[in-house]
């Protein structure tokens, strides 16, 4: 079968035309992304991404075919410099300082602007997971506690589960403990 980045070619051209109606429908590509995810079994965000890879491919004669006559473009992507990304982490763990989750945190410095907050959010969990130095020297900087890194919080995770799942087990194993001894002490005094 012969696939363009892992979609079958039936299938990159059903997602175009998903995107090319629900554009032309008034629909977000947000919404579509979501929509087409949900009846196809895959994440929004692996919609997204081959949607985007897709329309780079253009070189592609497959992928020119597809999109032909569509007119559908994927907007420059606009790194975070060096000194807005500091800018940014310092603003965020201002708002944190103040007791705000980091979404909230997020929200409150972008007033409002949701492609700055998906953009900021991505940001801020890229750098806690590749470079969480830098996220803790900015909240040095601006005095509050170290922030967890993202492996630091992810272990977290995985250990309560780790003892849920074990205290389950074990409050079963002394359920069945508790009901072998009384069955033998029933048959004991029988």
């Amino acid at each position: 079968m012969n696939k363009i980045n892992g979609y079958t070619e039936e299938e990159a051209t059903g997602l175009i035309e998903y995107i090319y109606t629900g554009k032309n429908a008034g629909k977000t590509l947000s919404y579509l992304f979501e929509t087409y995810g949900r009846e196809h079994s895959r994440a929004k965000g692996s919609v997204r991404n081959y949607y985007y890879a897709f329309l780079k491919k253009q070189e592609d004669g497959r992928v020119k075919r597809i999109l032909e006559g569509k007119n559908l473009t994927a907007g420059e992507i606009k790194p975070f410099t060096e000194e807005e990304t500091d800018e940014m982490l310092k603003k965020i763990l201002s708002e944190r300082k103040k007791g705000y989750s980091v979404r909230r945190a997020i929200i409150n410095v972008c007033g409002g602007d949701e492609k700055l907050m998906l953009r900021m959010q991505n940001k801020y969990r890229n750098l806690l997971k590749k470079q969480p130095e830098r996220v803790e020297k900015a909240a040095r900087e601006v005095g509050i506690a170290e922030e967890k890194s993202f492996l630091q919080r992810k272990l977290e995770r995985e250990i309560d589960a780790l003892y849920s799942r074990l205290a389950i087990d074990l409050r079963r194993e002394n359920e069945r403990l508790k009901a072998e001894l009384e069955k033998l002490r029933s048959e004991r005094e029988e």
